[in-house]
């Protein structure tokens, strides 16, 4: 019996220092989380929630301002305890799963965050950046952001850029139209009889 594939579209907003203003052993920490699970290509859950950061729970200014997240938002969100185990519910057994982020800093600060609260890792399947995969996909020189990506491809992004759900979905979109190409590069289509007759022409001959 094949096993199912489930791809998790994770997408998280994190803190930021002033500008300008250094800041004694201060690191980034998650303080919104968007997910999209699609299962056989069925979106079985989207979540969404704002975290409250362990070690710096002030926002700055910067960060307020440039994420329009407030501090009371924060304040009543998930603390990183929660939000782990949130995401450790997403292994499924006899599931296989692929986390999809755009750009690698997604993972880098969870796993720094699980270990500065002391926590596993919550994931155990495989991690794809799909920044990357578009870069090598269009031979691009330079990474390309994700919202500029999508416009490429002549669409819009999903909701408010920077918003960790509207994000999420929206890599989740791109997802689906990098893996069309691809599959229309691997197979292409043959050639209908309406490809190669005009039928326009054909129906004034008769008309």
């Amino acid at each position: 019996m094949r096993a199912k594939k489930q791809y998790l579209f994770i997408d998280f907003e994190f803190t930021m220092p002033e500008r300008n203003v250094r800041m004694k052993d201060f690191f980034a920490e998650i303080i919104e989380v968007g997910i999209v699970a699609v299962v056989d290509e069925q979106v079985t859950e989207q979540f969404s929630s704002y975290v409250t950061p362990l070690r710096f729970p002030k926002l700055s200014e910067r960060c307020k301002s440039f994420l329009h997240i407030t501090q009371q938002q924060v304040d009543t969100g998930l603390s990183i305890y929660e939000l782990i185990k949130k995401l450790a519910e997403f292994n499924k057994d006899n599931v296989e799963t692929t986390i999809v982020t755009w750009g690698n800093m997604d993972m880098k600060v969870l796993r720094q965050n699980c270990l500065m609260a002391g926590a596993a890792f919550p994931f155990n399947g495989a991690e794809l950046d799909l920044s990357m995969e578009y870069k090598r996909f269009f031979g691009d020189q330079n990474q390309t952001g994700l919202w500029k990506a999508v416009q490429e491809y002549g669409k819009e992004g999903t909701g408010k850029h920077h918003r960790a759900l509207d994000d999420a979905l929206t890599t989740y979109n791109i997802f689906k139209l990098v893996e069309k190409d691809k599959r229309y590069l691997e197979k292409p289509k043959p050639t209908t009889i309406g490809d190669r007759v005009d039928f326009s022409k054909l129906l004034n001959e008769f008309a």
